[in-house]
């Protein structure tokens, strides 16, 4: 029988104690094929060999297991079926050297693990991030992109396959001999069909013509001013806050909120009493929208403490706050 990859490899190890349950991620898109929830299995790697496990419980991005038994080496997450659809990671990053633009494109199934690596790799070379749309339904795993950037002399590779890899993702890189203009890029599925578009605006990046090798985000804010104030950073990213937000997360962030008089006592009890989720992602995010930047900028500090693989999916970092 026969699996394939739907979450990163993870290694887990106890030292102290017992877990009652972990929520392991996956990429897994379960709205095109529901009945995939029943064929997801935990793969143990030991020193011996392999051994299965059943999945207790799925939602739309963790697979849930009881009273787990960790194996001394790794766990990984697969599925039973190769015809699988699954969320992914898009991620831009820009150079500018005078006067020439070198886009790089990272695509790959969704893994935290992955984002950090890409940030940290990235970062390394100086390079900040644009922010971009996500793609607005799932990819077939396994299927191949090409990349099309019209004012672009060259894009390597031709095609990337989407595909679980353990190294860095890869990546479109592009080179556009000409600065100052607004970058378009469609990426083209198998069939041809246009399966993710984006503009990026003159103003998203910064030339500097009196530099030989001018980076993006010298001279300009913070990383996560790139897309205006905090409050509009916040609300661009309710959706995904309230699909991807676990409850443990919300519960801790109830109280920073209130310990640094975000929302007063009255409001937290009146989200505490909410039961769903989402429900409750949904009132804590439209609450603190409603009470303007700074309380904005607040929740943003507070989300990075709590979860930045989380923060790293939304495309928000910390940011100062008035004192």
């Amino acid at each position: 029988m026969q699996y394939i990859q739907g979450g990163p490899l993870l290694d887990i190890t106890m030292e102290l104690g017992e877990l009652e349950e972990v929520h392991l991620p996956h990429c897994v898109c379960l709205g095109t094929n529901p009945s995939l929830r029943n064929e997801m299995k935990i793969l143990h790697v030991e020193e011996h060999g392999v051994s299965l496990e059943e999945v207790h419980e799925v939602t739309r991005f963790h697979a849930k297991i009881l009273h787990p038994k960790f194996s001394a080496i790794s766990l990984i997450l697969r599925l039973l079926s190769w015809n699988v659809d699954v969320h992914c990671e898009l991620m831009l990053y820009l150079t500018v050297k005078k006067q020439t633009l070198i886009p790089r494109l990272y695509l790959f199934p969704s893994n935290p693990g992955q984002i950090q690596a890409v940030e940290q790799q990235e970062k390394s070379q100086g390079s900040s991030r644009i922010l971009i749309s996500r793609p607005e339904r799932s990819f077939k795993l396994n299927s191949s992109f090409r990349l099309n950037i019209p004012r672009s002399t060259a894009i390597n590779p031709q095609k990337i396959q989407l595909i679980h890899r353990d190294t860095t993702p890869s990546f479109f890189r592009a080179v556009v001999k000409m600065t100052g203009i607004d970058i378009e890029m469609k990426l083209f599925s198998d069939d041809e069909r246009i399966a993710w578009r984006e503009i990026v605006p003159t103003d998203e990046y910064i030339t500097d013509t009196r530099s030989t090798s001018a980076v993006l985000g010298a001279g300009r804010p913070a990383e996560s001013s790139l897309t205006g104030s905090t409050k509009q950073q916040l609300r661009s990213v309710r959706t995904e806050f309230v699909k991807r937000v676990s409850r443990p997360v919300l519960n801790e962030l109830l109280d920073g909120l209130l310990q640094h008089t975000v929302i007063n006592q009255e409001e937290m009890e009146s989200v505490k009493v909410i039961a769903e989720r989402a429900e409750k992602a949904r009132v804590i995010i439209d609450m603190v929208l409603r009470k303007g930047t700074e309380s904005c900028s607040r929740m943003i500090n507070l989300l990075g403490e709590l979860d930045q693989c989380l923060c790293s999916q939304l495309q928000i970092k910390s940011v100062g706050v008035p004192t």
